[in-house]
């Protein structure tokens, strides 16, 4: 998800004109709300009730396939690093990408106004290792706390796992790239709609060549306005990202 946000006293919660971007650290991401959680193992292994992660999506935990040198995950990370890293040389992202999967249901949904109720909470879309933690359905768990800890722009890229059935478009475990981009005051929500869509409408160009994309109007619950971008592919719209 890629987000640009316009900072006016940026709250923890980043108001949705954001945009994904990217740097390469091992981001020690400890927002004041949440307590440390216990070791990976013993979450994973935990006995509790509310534990409904299988030892099959367990082994995949700590796999990081985007850090594994020329995998294709690496090389697509690599490319997009490399594209907004050169095209936003005034003002280029941090790359995160080390951050633990396992976050707490506060980072996960709470934070990114995701209602209580919402079907993405229940156990049948989430993997739980309790109560309070889960593994991240997306890198955006990880939005609010960066941006709690003085980070302005930057990429975060990591595994995300949900309760998908398997079928040839849809894994338990797949990956995301997160961006945020926070604009100083004085800058209008235009000009910065404006921007974002500029560099996203380059990366795509630079990932994908030379095609047809067209923007369509979206709905996410921590961003305002919300959009997603698609790119035409054998003759039908594909989804490439969201912002």
């Amino acid at each position: 998800m890629l987000s640009h946000v316009i900072k006016r006293a940026v709250p923890r919660v980043a108001p949705r004109i954001a945009r994904n971007v990217h740097r390469s650290s091992t981001f020690n991401e400890s927002p004041s709300h949440s307590p440390p959680p216990p070791p990976l193992v013993d979450m994973l292994s935990s006995n509790s009730l509310d534990n409904n992660i299988p030892p099959g999506i367990a082994s995949r935990v700590g796999t990081n396939l985007h850090l594994v040198r020329n995998h294709p995950l690496n090389i697509i990370k690599s490319s997009i690093e490399s594209y907004l890293t050169s095209s936003l040389s005034n003002d280029p992202p941090s790359i995160v990408d080390s951050l633990s999967p396992v976050v707490t249901v506060q980072q996960c949904f709470d934070d990114l106004l995701i209602p209580p109720g919402h079907v993405s909470r229940s156990k049948s879309d989430t993997y739980y290792l309790s109560s309070t933690h889960c593994l991240r359905t997306h890198t955006s768990a990880h939005q609010s706390g960066l941006l709690a800890a003085g980070e302005t722009s930057f990429l975060c890229t990591g595994d995300v796992y949900r309760r998908d059935e398997i079928d040839r478009t849809h894994y338990p475990v797949f990956h995301q790239m997160e961006g945020v981009r926070v604009f100083g005051e004085g800058v209008g929500k235009e000009e910065v709609e404006k921007d974002l869509k500029k560099t996203l409408e380059g990366l795509a160009a630079h990932l994908f060549g030379d095609c047809e994309m067209r923007w369509v109007d979206a709905y996410f619950p921590f961003t305002e306005p919300s959009a997603e971008l698609e790119i035409l592919y054998e003759g039908e719209w594909l989804e490439v990202l969201g912002c």
